[in-house]
């Protein structure tokens, strides 16, 4: 799926381990409670996207945009370049 345009898109509890998501236009999209370990969300757009409960265990989100997004509750464990300003 990597390169797609899936904005408002509706994952909500989704098992998306080992996803290749990597740069995805992912704005205001629903992942809460979705399992998103290892997947690849690098460069992806995650603007106001709704991650509340979602794991994102050893997920890489070098130059992933997160501004707006709902991270309450969300496993990030072992994330790689997770920068919250």
């Amino acid at each position: 799926m990597s390169n797609a345009w899936l904005t408002r898109a509706i994952f909500t509890g989704a098992n998306l381990t080992d996803a290749n998501l990597c740069r995805t236009g992912l704005t205001k999209a629903t992942l809460t409670y979705a399992n998103l370990v290892g997947a690849c969300l690098v460069g992806t757009n995650l603007t106001e996207a709704k991650l509340a409960c979602a794991n994102l265990t050893g997920v890489d989100l070098t130059h992933t945009y997160l501004t707006g997004a709902n991270l309450t509750g969300a496993i990030l464990t072992e994330t790689i370049n997770l920068s919250l300003s």
